[in-house]
């Protein structure tokens, strides 16, 4: 493609500082909201709170209440996420891999704190869910943010 038909307004070029950042960016408040949600929904059911709700894969189930909130917690977390990546990363094309990313690296922390891998099905299905809905809420918003009409007259009124 020549450089006379390039978009004026986005590198194609992806630099690795503005990645990394984006990427960091992403994934605090994943781990902040989780948290948050977890405290708060927790506190509300009268279980105790541990960081092993976040981590510890054995934790995801639907057989009991503290299971049930561990899931409920992911899955409005996946919505946070979908909105924080819409405001980071505006560009629908990247939805996708920093959604990915973020839950890549999640799945790699929760390989450190558990010390192996982990190997309930519902963990799998609860991570795939959340990267499912992140990612297409998220291309959903920046689309209809990329969607927008560009205003191609001036607005300031000329008197003659």
């Amino acid at each position: 493609m020549s450089a006379k038909y390039s978009n004026k307004y986005r590198s194609e070029v992806a630099e690795p500082s503005s990645v990394t950042f984006q990427s960091r960016a992403q994934s605090t408040p994943l781990y902040f909201n989780c948290c948050f949600l977890l405290l708060l929904l927790n506190v509300l059911a009268g279980h105790p709170v541990s960081i092993d709700y976040i981590f510890k894969y054995q934790e995801v189930n639907v057989k009991d209440v503290s299971g049930r909130l561990v899931v409920a917690c992911f899955l409005l977390n996946s919505l946070i996420s979908a909105t924080s990546l819409w405001a980071i990363v505006q560009r629908t094309k990247l939805c996708l891999d920093f959604s990915v990313t973020a839950f890549f690296l999640h799945l790699i922390a929760s390989l450190i704190y558990n010390s192996g891998w982990p190997y309930l099905a519902s963990w799998w299905v609860l991570q795939f869910s959340c990267v499912t809905i992140t990612c297409v809420l998220a291309e959903f918003l920046c689309m209809r943010s990329e969607m927008k009409s560009i205003p191609l007259g001036m607005s300031a009124r000329v008197d003659l």
